[in-house]
């Protein structure tokens, strides 16, 4: 049963993945308790921005918490187990019955301020570096030093798969050290997008008490999701 719906699944994904396959990108409005932030999904990720799109307009985020915070980092949601979770339940495993091939395009899109990306399991389980069906992350950060970013670049190029590893080009460099981001995050996770706008919001959210978990003190709730129309390139 589990391999027939994954099937029908992948059928339907890569359905609506045809009809976004023209490199677009898609900009989705996700109103909080907190406020509203627009984002922007790229269209050279086009599995992960038509999986997003799906659950938006199934109405799957819907009700979900925001439920791991982290100052100077990023906040994450997107877990089902998190509509109606009681007070300072423990979450962050739950997901659909499905996770999603990396596509990870570093360096065109890094972990900067604003960058939205995929969660996903641990190296140790996930080798393929798959998405998680339905969490996500958008980046908050730090700013880093020359140095810092000197340390990092050796193990970002170590972690990419492939022929033609890519270390920081001037422009990342530049981002990390003026507006901040989360480096070590670099070819590893899939970054499928960013804030275009609302980052006042997503900064308000990071600023939240949190718990031993980093889960927020009080709940901080996305109300809805809604599909605008295709964004300017």
């Amino acid at each position: 049963m589990k391999r027939r719906f994954i099937a029908l699944l992948t059928v339907i994904l890569t359905g609506v993945t045809a009809l976004y396959a023209q490199n677009r990108d898609i900009l989705v409005e996700m109103k909080t308790t907190e406020g509203t932030v627009v984002l922007r999904l790229f269209g050279d990720t086009p599995q992960h921005q038509a999986n997003f799109v799906k659950l938006a307009r199934e109405g799957y985020y819907d009700g979900l918490l925001f439920h791991r915070v982290i100052d100077r980092f990023m906040v994450q949601a997107g877990d089902p187990d998190s509509r109606n979770a009681a007070k300072g339940a423990l979450l962050g495993s739950g997901s659909p019955d499905y996770t999603i091939p990396a596509e990870i395009t570093y360096p065109r899109h890094f972990h900067k301020r604003g960058a939205l990306a995929a969660a996903r399991e641990g190296d140790e389980t996930n080798p393929e570096w798959r998405s998680s069906g339905s969490q996500f992350y958008i980046v908050t950060g730090r700013r880093y030093t020359p140095v810092e970013l000197d340390r990092l670049e050796m193990k970002i190029m170590k972690a990419q798969k492939g022929d033609g590893l890519k270390g920081f080009t001037p422009e990342i460099i530049e981002e990390y050290t003026t507006n901040g981001g989360a480096a070590h995050l670099d070819a590893s996770y899939t970054v499928f997008g960013q804030v275009e706008k609302g980052y006042d919001i997503i900064d308000r959210i990071q600023k939240t008490d949190v718990d031993e978990n980093n889960r927020p003190v009080e709940d901080i709730k996305i109300i809805s999701m809604k599909v605008l129309e295709e964004a300017g390139q």
